[in-house]
């Protein structure tokens, strides 16, 4: 699992239930741990309190009027004969006295005196009882005693070796006693308590998992707020600014560039669209000059042929002076037609919304007309819509002028119009099987001036899709080179 491509929020999420586990373990861990500590300190305390009381005890024997023993060595074994078996029953321990130099003299073991000759010390035990001197935690003295630790089939056996004194402290023999820890008491202590702590890990961790899922909620959804804001910014409309209450510095820190930056951005369109609109208007002056001027060159070319071959006796002036009249008058209709256009084009008239019937005004706008390969087809005689009456017969005529126009002269034309509807809007297709849109001049279509034709101002599609809008609707085309093409308005009824 990548961790980069996982969300924020799923980041936080998981981090904080991490970091419960991981307490839990660390916990467990611990517990376990101080239990082990505390398992072996009480082991070797209870082995030590049972060494001092064993040692009384058989102090207090030995200096006892019961004894009638010299106090010697070799004479231990006569006289705790009895007594040792009743101590180790006392105490509940085994004991062992072996003599200075390691043989064993007495056991309260039953048997272990029929192998004497197997049950002597080794030198290395003996040698460090007599090297090691620690002091007591119980009566703070300091004294010889050694602590041999054994493990066998995962048990823990502990043997202490001491020495026994007598009145005047001096060592008499060495008394063992063998430990065997056994800790069922601990380890179900021990075991109850993990279960405890594990059902209130479980809730713990139930607990996180709900916070850390509100927690990263909250810290996300102001972020979440803001990736959407940036996602929708667009430099062609009005970007809101973001408005979030009660959050961190660091998101408020981020808010405020964004709506920094939105600031800029609605600067930078203004002047953006103000300068596109001068470098537009500026083309277009352009255009429109360069349009006057095509038939002002004819006009100055007759004026100065029937000024230089003017005869008034000629027998045909009359003629002559229609063929010169028809010249500039159609060298002014052509410079009309532009100056129409144009106008149009910059000043559209005020919208008009009337109730109309799209299929009647539609035949309306194609009377004018005459062409017979022109088709009209609906799919209903009355389609009821809210539009201004004249810009619906201009969406029609421009791009019925336009299929006409592109119309080749190779093969029979046809253009066809269809109306109909889709949901709660009015659909118009017009379509021509002429020449067809270039892959290069599709992205051109609907510019301000862009034609490709020899004549006219490239005015009539960017008219059309300036109405289209207006009214909330939408123009759209198909085309193929030299196949036809297919424009498709689309407009709500209301």
């Amino acid at each position: 699992m990548n961790l980069k491509k996982l969300s924020f929020r799923t980041r936080i999420f998981l981090a904080m239930i991490l970091l419960v586990l991981m307490a839990s373990v660390l916990i467990s861990a611990v517990a376990i741990y101080q239990y082990k500590e505390q398992s072996s300190d009480y082991h070797s305390s209870r082995l030590e309190r049972k060494e001092k009381n064993i040692q009384t005890h058989l102090k207090r024997f030995l200096n006892g009027r019961y004894n009638t023993w010299e106090i010697k060595t070799e004479n231990l074994p006569l006289i705790f004969k009895d007594e040792i078996y009743n101590v180790a029953n006392i105490h509940r321990l085994q004991i062992n006295l072996y003599d200075l130099e390691g043989n064993l003299l007495l056991s309260s073991k039953a048997g272990l005196l029929k192998n004497v000759a197997e049950q002597c010390l080794d030198a290395e035990i003996l040698n460090t009882i007599y090297n090691t001197v620690q002091l007591s935690s119980i009566s703070n003295n300091a004294e010889h005693r050694y602590v041999h630790k054994l493990k066998e089939n995962g048990e823990t056996f502990q043997s202490s070796y001491t020495f026994l004194l007598d009145k005047k402290s001096k060592p008499l023999a060495i008394l063992n006693l063998p430990y065997l820890e056994k800790g069922d008491f601990l380890e179900m202590e021990l075991m109850e308590f993990l279960k405890r702590i594990g059902f209130a890990f479980m809730l713990v961790l139930l607990t996180a998992i709900a916070i850390a899922f509100l927690l990263s909620k909250f810290m996300t959804q102001s972020l979440k707020t803001i990736s959407d804001k940036i996602i929708s910014t667009r430099l062609e409309k009005r970007n809101k600014k973001i408005e979030i209450d009660d959050t961190s510095d660091e998101i408020s820190i981020l808010v405020n560039a964004y709506n920094s930056m939105i600031d800029e951005l609605e600067e930078s369109a203004v002047q953006l669209a103000r300068s596109e609109r001068e470098q537009a208007w500026r083309e277009m002056a352009k255009q429109v000059a360069h349009e006057i001027k095509n038939p002002l060159t004819p006009m100055r070319l007759t004026v100065q042929n029937f000024q230089r071959k003017f005869d008034p006796e000629d027998e045909n002036i009359h003629l002559k002076l229609d063929e010169y009249t028809k010249t500039l008058i159609q060298q002014i209709d052509t410079m009309s037609s532009i100056a129409s256009a144009f106008s149009n084009f910059a000043k559209m008239p005020a919208q008009q919304n009337e109730t109309l019937n799209v299929v009647k005004i539609v035949k309306l706008a194609l009377d004018i007309f005459n062409e017979d390969y022109i088709v009209f087809t609906a799919d209903y005689e009355e389609i009821i819509a809210k539009f201004d009456r004249t810009q619906l017969i201009r969406v029609v005529t421009n791009l019925v002028k336009n299929g006409i126009q592109a119309m080749p002269d190779n093969q029979p034309p046809t253009i066809a119009i269809h109306v109909t509807t889709k949901d709660d809007n009015v659909v118009l297709t017009v379509a021509d099987n002429g020449s067809g849109v270039s892959e290069e001049n599709k992205d051109k279509v609907f510019e301000p001036k862009f034609t490709t034709k020899t004549s006219g101002m490239g005015l009539g599609l960017a008219m059309v899709k300036n109405i289209v809008d207006t009214y909330n609707g939408t123009i759209t085309f198909e085309s193929i080179k030299d196949k036809g093409t297919t424009f498709k308005v689309t407009f709500p009824k209301e």
